[in-house]
């Protein structure tokens, strides 16, 4: 048994290296990607702005009987009959984590789709990053980076995720503090309970969660018909069925219970779950998430 331990672990380094090579070589484009991504949805994203003390405007509101005579617009109140209030935005920079899911499931890739999951998860993960360091916003990986703040955050992220020989499959979540948030992505497709045993951590310390489930159109539909063989990319494992489409209701059945489960459980904590699949625009879930990176941290926010 020795011999055959030694001689995985060696075919397990070089898979690691070779999962790692890959991964270098296709993020240039998907930055590039991730900009393009980011350029189309900027005129709607205004980062995570409210009222407090700064130097740049944010709005003018009516004024409120109390509040100081130094804060109103006389220029603006000349305007009409009203007297307002010039506000002007809180600048405490905010910390937003990012994960994107570097498991062996996330290659998955089938006929239908326009790309893997895996591309699909790092251009979300690099146009989150491109939006959030446009606003200001301090981002890091966990495990990866400490959280940083500057204009080229995405381009910075990229090049710690092109030097990475390998990445945590389940990253340590324990440095993460109270009130800053993080954005999983990935395919969730991990049993419910031990997703949740996983990240309940976030919840006892007060750390908001944002999930974004990329799917393959083919996992959710599951197109197979007479004699398939199924293969397990995580444990290599087979399964041969007669009569594939036998198991389809079955399956289907089990696929979407996971992710309601999932879905609920967020819901519960105030955090967000939103699905995206690889036949649909990427921008669907960027707009997903803004909504929900803008909700009142106290309320429940965000959607499926």
């Amino acid at each position: 048994m020795a011999g055959i331990g030694e001689a995985t672990q060696p075919a397990a380094r070089s898979e690691a290296l070779a999962r790692g090579r890959l991964r270098a070589s296709l993020v240039p484009d998907l930055l590039v990607e991730a900009r393009r991504l980011a350029n189309t949805v900027i005129a709607g994203w205004h980062g995570r702005r409210r009222r407090g003390i700064g130097e740049d405007f944010w709005q003018f509101r009516p004024y409120v009987e109390g509040e100081a005579i130094a804060r109103i617009d006389w220029r603006r109140s000349a305007r009409d009959d009203h007297t307002y209030i010039r506000d002007r935005e809180w600048e405490a920079a905010h910390t937003v984590w990012l994960w994107a899911d570097p498991s062996p499931s996330m290659l998955y890739k089938s006929a239908g789709a326009a790309v893997s999951k895996e591309s699909r998860a790092l251009v979300l993960m690099f146009a989150l990053a491109e939006l959030l360091s446009r606003g200001g916003e301090r981002i890091g990986w966990p495990g990866l980076t400490d959280p940083f703040a500057a204009r080229n955050g995405a381009e910075r992220l990229a090049a710690h995720l092109a030097q990475a020989a390998k990445l945590a499959l389940k990253p340590d979540l324990s440095a993460l503090r109270r009130f800053s948030d993080i954005i999983l992505i990935g395919d969730f497709l991990d049993p419910v309970e031990e997703t949740m045993e996983w990240l309940d951590m976030l919840a006892r310390r007060g750390v908001r969660a944002h999930l974004i489930e990329v799917a393959d159109p083919a996992e959710e539909a599951f197109p197979y018909a007479g004699r398939t063989e199924f293969s397990d990319p995580e444990t290599g494992d087979r399964l041969t069925a007669g009569r594939a489409e036998l198991l389809s209701e079955d399956y289907r059945r089990l696929y979407l219970a996971r992710r309601a489960a999932l879905a609920a459980w967020c819901g519960r904590l105030g955090w967000s779950f939103t699905v995206n699949h690889t036949g649909r625009p990427a921008s669907e879930a960027l707009v997903r998430v803004h909504l929900a990176l803008g909700t009142d941290p106290g309320h429940p926010g965000g959607g499926t």
